[in-house]
């Protein structure tokens, strides 16, 4: 039945010629010592389905806690961090043999969890008992756990690790940590409903997305490498379109994008001066967003419309939209960035696009390559691409 869904929906985008021009395609030769995957937590299959990327085949589940969530990698070694909303724990995978090697205890109902840059610690905000847990990611322990506000969704390191940011839905509140002392620093009320959060590069400003108010909220740091020594404050409400429920950051910091879920938009704010300054139409329920590392490309998951839209930022414009599975939300780039990887919620698979040609600037650029089954309600992907060493290599 899942062939014949794949073809049906393959056939229509593709041609038969274009069919089998990408199924000739050959993948690069990474060399027998890279690695590159995938990793999508199922939250009702309690696994994790790792998607090797040199032959976009599945190549593992991984059975981890109970309703996994949220997920990321470690970008100084080669582990991946799994939160078990169900079991309130943190499993750690070994991505050199996709195996779990730790479960980390942590409190109540989490949901994400952020690594800093330098790979030391991981940040868990824990709905069900208004705290983040603090682990130290050498030894495998929780080394703080630290009281917030009312049911914290997300907690968010800032690039130079001094502030974490934790947005607190059940009192429209924002928790700003001292990372060094692991003492809040500020709570700042803010709008109704926050959620995902973006931190410039420099660190000095956050923004939070508040589903509940159609705003963003714009934070000054304190502490940053480049603050005025002020206190964290709120600078600035920014009204955007109908619920506003993820935030994506250029990489040059310059401009965040917002998903507008119910205004079928996206809002493009300039940081430097807290102002909207584009919106553009993108489909039906955009849900995640992703830029390219050059800044001149955004992806958006459109959860209503079973499609993902190609905005051209320089340009100013949607320039493509492709079909993807059903219910698309998360997204993932490879690290070569010739492949988008959208994770189909309701369908349980993940969609592959290929970019042929980066520098086209028609739809054509962008196919179909392959569609691959996970779990139950996938609900997070991550990428993580590394060389193994000789020992691992040989096995």
């Amino acid at each position: 039945m899942r062939k014949i869904l794949f073809i049906a929906v393959l056939l229509p985008l593709l041609g038969a010629a274009g069919w089998w021009y990408f199924r000739e395609t050959p993948l690069p030769n990474y060399g027998p010592a890279y690695r590159e995957y995938a990793y999508v937590p199922n939250g009702k299959s309690n696994t994790v389905s790792v998607i090797d990327l040199r032959t976009f085949e599945l190549a593992k589940t991984i059975t981890v806690g109970a309703e996994p969530t949220g997920i990321a990698a470690n970008s100084q070694k080669n582990e991946i961090y799994v939160v078990n909303s169900g079991s309130s724990n943190v499993s750690v995978i070994d991505a050199e043999k996709n195996m779990v090697v730790a479960t980390i205890g942590v409190h109540g109902r989490p949901y994400y969890i952020d690594v800093a840059k330098d790979g030391r610690r991981a940040y868990v905000a824990n709905s069900g008992s208004d705290n983040v847990s603090v682990i130290d990611l050498e030894t495998r322990d929780v080394v703080g756990n630290v009281r917030v506000g009312s049911k914290p969704g997300l907690a968010r390191i800032s690039p130079d690790g001094s502030s974490v940011v934790v947005s607190n839905r059940g009192d429209n509140t924002v928790s700003v940590i001292d990372a060094s002392s692991l003492r809040v620093r500020a709570t700042l009320p803010v709008c109704e409903q926050p959620e995902d959060i973006a931190i410039l590069p420099d660190s000095s400003k956050a923004f939070v997305a508040c589903s509940g108010s159609s705003q963003v909220a714009s934070i000054a740091l304190a502490h940053s490498k480049t603050g005025d020594g002020a206190n964290d404050r709120l600078l600035a409400l920014i009204d955007v379109g109908r619920t506003p429920v993820s935030l994506a950051l250029k990489p040059d910091g310059g401009e965040l994008i917002v998903c507008d879920f119910d205004s079928d938009s996206i809002s493009l704010i300039e940081t430097g001066n807290d102002e909207v300054g584009n919106s553009a139409l993108v489909g039906e329920h955009p849900a995640r967003a992703l830029v390219t590392r050059d800044n001149s490309r955004l992806y958006t998951s459109n959860f209503g419309s079973n499609s993902v839209a190609v905005y051209d930022i320089e340009a100013g414009r949607r320039i493509a939209t492709m079909e993807a599975g059903s219910r698309p939300e998360g997204l993932a780039l490879s690290q070569d960035e010739r492949y988008l990887l959208v994770l189909d919620t309701q369908a349980g698979d993940v969609t592959v696009i290929q970019r042929r040609n980066p520098r086209k600037l028609e739809p054509s650029e962008y196919s179909l390559l392959t569609m691959i089954p996970v779990g139950l309600q996938p609900n997070g992907i991550v990428v993580k691409a590394f060389m193994v060493s000789e020992a691992v290599k040989k096995k």
